[in-house]
């Protein structure tokens, strides 16, 4: 389980991208996301490194 902060996340659009990001890893992680406290959490099998790498090339690089 990842707990991650993304200061840059502020819209629908970005929620999705994040979540299509990380599910291209994982196909079955799930991605909650909280607006107003940029808060993501991720369950995932995927290798923590990946996962943020993934977030980053999409322009969603958590804090």
């Amino acid at each position: 389980m990842l707990n991650l902060t993304v200061p840059d996340m502020s819209c629908g659009h970005c929620v999705k991208a994040i979540t299509a990001a990380v599910q291209a890893l994982d196909v079955q992680a799930i991605v909650e996301t909280d607006l107003v406290s940029k808060k993501v959490t991720i369950d995932t099998a995927a290798d923590t490194k990946a996962v943020i790498a993934a977030m980053t090339e999409a322009g969603y690089p958590p804090a």
